[in-house]
Parts: structure tokens; C-alpha cells; sequence
């Protein structure tokens, strides 16, 4: 006999006592809460804090156009959420002032586009898999994963801020468009794309460390009275007393490991190599981890990942 949640089960109740149940996306009941298929690793504050801002130099002409797409790709991006990098030692000017709405707006359409890899990358490794009917050496699960944990970022803001129609549309239109492009980019040259992922979460990264500091600096008050949405703190295992700052640090944290597992993937070879972040081996040296444990930037070079 299946075992019903408790919440479920008070949500059952209250459903068939006559309260009409809530079918939205943005606004699910209880029932609709399932146990992640990849349970999240566990952070510590500290180490939260040791997420920095890094950026690998490209190495070779592959490199080089992964970090000149991005480069184009965050322009466009900028101009359709309304943001402005402020330039060093104007970090307070108002020209460059984010309210929480348009923080919010941008980590939208963010994370709309940034679950689309893993899925693709996940899809299109199944699949050779099947037809060369051999494993595919862990990648698949990892990818998967890394997409399942951004559309969670994306269903976390989608608690807090409800899209327009023009928006929709362009959230339409920029995934149709990216997802084809990566799709065929990825059947091309898995390595340029995965170092494109890399550098596409290095621009993540300054964004959330951007609002963190905001936050930190008192700039940015429309966060203050926001609270924690639920989904989130379920997904993240966060304290009670979890805020807005924990959030953003939680999500600015994963997107420093999807930096890391995607520079990694690049310096592999795409057919012969394991994935490291999917089995740990203890050779006496640091290696990578699920975690946040042993965090590298720019990745792990192929030479220093156990076999």
C-alpha cells in the first residue's frame, strides 16, 4: 500500500472537504511537492562564502569561440532584462541601481536558458549510448542533474515573481532559439560546448555575487520583507530562519559547481574519459567532489583526476 506524505495527505483532506485545489505552476499545494530524484548535497555557510568569482583563460581556437558566443550572448541578455554592470568604484551610482524586481526579472529569463545544457548534453549522450550500446562512464547522471537543479532555481523565483505575457514570450523565443543552437553545436563539438557552459556560469556567478553584495551593502532593501519560498527550503534543507541572502547564496553556489563540472568535462575526452564527480576516488590527492568540498573555478585538468 503506498505511503502518502503527510502533507499530501492533509492536502487530500482538505481537497475533498471542499476546498478547490490550486492547479497553477506558480503556486502548487502541497501535493504537488515530490522528493528530489537527485537529493541536493548539503552546504555549509562557509563554504558558501568561499564561492568566488574566476574565470579560466580560453586555451585554443575551441576556447575561444565557446567564450566569444557567451560574450555576445550576455549583451543580449543585459539589454533584454535592463541591467548595467556597474564599472569599479561606481558600485553605489543609481545609474547602475537594480531593484528587486528587475533582479528578479533576470534571474528568470537566467535560468530559463541555463537549464537547457544538462538536458540537451544528457539527451543526445543517451542516446549515442543506445546506438553504440555501450555506458556512457557516469556523464549522463550529472548532466541530468545539473538541469533538474536549475529549473528548481527557476521554480524558486517563479514563487516570487510572476512573469508577464511579453515576457513568456521572449522566455518562448530565447529557448526555442538556444535550444537548436546548442543542439547542433553539441553534435558538433561536445568540448566547446561544455567550456561554453563553464563560461556561462562564470557570468552567473557575477550576477548573484553582484545582488549578494547589494544586499550586503544595503542597496537593495526590496529583498528584505521576501520570504523563502517553500519549494526552496524543502529543495536546499535550509535553517527555519533561512532569508533572501541564504537563498541567493545557495543558488550562486551551485552555479559555481556547474562552473566547475563543465571547464572539467571540457578538459576530458568526451568518449573514453569517466566522470569524476560521479564516483570519488581517494588516491591520497584532492579530487572532485559532489560537493562543495575541494571547489575549483576553472575546473580540474585531466592530468589531476584519479583513474
Amino acid at each position: 500500500m503506498p505511503v502518502i506524505h503527510k502533507d499530501a495527505k492533509e492536502n487530500l483532506e482538505s481537497t475533498a472537504s471542499g476546498r478547490k485545489r490550486n492547479n497553477s505552476l506558480l503556486e502548487p499545494e502541497p501535493l504537488d511537492f515530490t522528493e528530489a530524484a537527485w537529493p541536493h548535497p548539503i552546504y555549509t555557510r562557509d563554504q558558501m562564502k568561499l564561492v568566488q568569482v574566476a574565470h579560466r583563460k580560453p586555451e585554443g581556437v575551441s576556447d575561444r569561440i565557446a567564450l566569444a558566443a557567451i560574450r555576445f550572448m550576455r549583451s543580449a541578455f543585459d539589454v533584454a532584462t535592463g541591467y548595467r554592470h556597474p564599472k569599479p568604484g561606481r558600485e553605489g551610482d543609481p545609474a547602475f541601481q537594480m531593484t528587486g524586481e528587475r533582479w528578479l526579472t533576470r534571474f528568470v529569463f537566467l535560468e530559463s536558458i541555463a537549464g537547457v545544457p544538462g538536458m540537451v548534453a544528457g539527451m543526445l549522450r543517451h542516446l549515442h549510448s543506445l546506438r553504440a550500446l555501450r555506458r556512457d562512464r557516469a556523464w549522463i547522471e550529472t548532466l541530468l542533474e545539473e538541469a533538474s537543479n536549475e529549473r528548481m532555481h527557476l521554480l524558486t523565483f517563479l514563487k516570487l515573481t510572476k512573469p508577464g505575457v511579453f515576457m513568456r514570450l521572449m522566455l518562448l523565443a530565447g529557448q526555442g532559439v538556444f535550444f537548436n543552437m546548442f543542439f547542433v553545436a553539441y553534435l558538433l563539438s561536445p568540448r566547446t560546448c561544455h567550456r561554453f557552459v563553464g563560461y556561462l556560469e562564470e557570468e552567473a556567478i557575477i550576477t548573484y555575487k553582484r545582488c549578494i553584495r547589494d544586499m550586503d551593502e544595503g542597496r537593495l532593501t526590496d529583498f528584505n520583507d521576501l520570504e523563502v519560498p517553500d519549494i526552496a527550503m524543502r529543495y536546499w534543507k535550509m535553517d527555519a530562519d533561512a532569508n533572501m541572502h541564504d537563498l541567493i547564496s545557495y543558488i550562486c553556489a551551485d552555479e559555481a559547481k556547474h562552473r566547475e563540472v563543465n571547464h572539467t568535462l571540457a578538459n576530458l575526452d568526451q568518449t573514453k574519459d569517466r566522470n569524476p564527480f560521479a564516483l570519488y576516488i581517494d588516491n591520497g590527492k584532492p579530487q572532485p567532489t559532489k560537493g562543495l568540498k575541494n571547489l575549483r573555478g576553472t575546473g580540474w585538468e585531466r592530468d589531476e583526476i584519479a583513474n
